[in-house]
């Protein structure tokens, strides 16, 4: 019989790109999507990869446990991937409210509606590299203790760990997903990687001359955003549901991360970066960098795009954007 999924987040990146691999995989998908006055914007990833038309969008809203309830009674999903939050750290600082309420509470109600309503579902929680913030190990592995250094990284810790607790509780399938750093076209402009590139793009064009930017020698661990989305799928794959780190095992620098974008575009970094002291965080994550041989053991999966790759096509996908922004609707998962 054809699976059943539920996605929440599934409008943006990592939901989008989950949402073409499960319907590659021959699964029905629904998506839970928060009411907004923006109709017709929320889903333009989904626009993009061509999929808008192969799934079912439902309002509901991690805040509201009576929708999720609802909607998973009406759905009845094999599979429930939990990808929505306020994910942008910056504004959890200004918004540290809303982002526990979204990004970690929200992840009890989801769990409390499957274990009323549908305790079978497999359950997948979007963890987040960010947890362990001022690091305790040089490579961060499903061992590593966490130090959150922001509140977008203290909620996500909490949806960490109250999914170990369902799971160690009542039996679920509840697993989460470590994922460090991942990007694609499809990331906001508000992040880092998409700020460069865009900017890149713009400067490129003659449209801006200059690319402002905080802590530039901050190291992540960054993956496509393509690559990522099979880990959590091979996750409720398995037999008995765990935690897994999914990363590249190689950390670069906003720095360098800059200076590929350039490059591509042909432009002089030192020319155009500025870097805006008022950009910097209250509490910095220097370095992250993952230890995802888990994965690769038990689940079979490893990155497959370089982080120069993904730069490139980040970079060729904000020029066609700019040179064209109605005629360029990409559809396919290359974009």
């Amino acid at each position: 019989m054809t699976k059943r999924a539920l996605i929440t987040g599934i409008t943006g990146q990592d939901g989008a790109y989950l949402a073409q691999h499960l319907l590659g995989q021959g699964y029905e998908v629904h998506g839970a999507v928060r009411r907004s006055s923006h109709g017709g914007v929320a889903d333009h990833r989904l626009v993009w990869l061509g999929v808008l038309e192969d799934v079912v969008l439902h309002d509901a809203n991690l805040v509201d446990m009576a929708s999720l309830a609802r909607l998973i009674d009406q759905v009845k999903p094999d599979e429930f991937y939990n990808l929505a939050a306020q994910s942008f750290v910056a504004t959890s600082w200004q918004q540290p409210i809303l982002t526990t309420q979204v990004t970690a509470l929200g992840v009890t109600h989801a769990l409390e509606a499957l274990r009323l309503i549908k305790p079978d579902t497999r359950f997948y929680q979007a963890s987040s590299s960010e947890m362990y913030g001022l690091i305790q190990q040089d490579m961060q592995s499903e061992k590593t203790p966490f130090y959150p250094r922001s509140p977008y990284a203290v909620a996500k810790l909490y949806g960490h760990w109250i999914t170990v607790n369902y799971r160690e509780s009542f039996g679920m399938h509840a697993s989460s997903g470590i994922l460090f750093n991942h990007e694609s076209p499809l990331r906001g402009r508000e992040f880092v990687t998409r700020k460069v590139t865009d900017g890149v793009a713009r400067i490129k064009l003659g449209m801006t001359n200059e690319l402002r930017l905080g802590n530039i020698d901050a190291k992540r661990d960054w993956g496509h955003a393509r690559d990522y989305v099979k880990a959590m799928w091979l996750m409720l794959q398995q037999d008995q549901a765990d935690d897994y780190v999914v990363a590249t095992g190689r950390t670069t620098t906003v720095r360098d991360m800059c200076r590929i974008a350039c490059e591509h575009a042909g432009i002089d970094m030192d020319q155009h970066i500025v870097i805006d002291p008022e950009l910097f965080r209250p509490a910095e994550v220097d370095i992250l960098l993952g230890d995802a041989g888990k994965a690769r053991e038990k689940l079979g999966w490893e990155a497959e795009t370089s982080l120069e790759d993904m730069i490139c096509e980040m970079v060729d996908a904000d020029m066609r954007r700019l040179q064209d922004p109605i005629a360029y609707i990409p559809r396919s998962p290359a974009l």
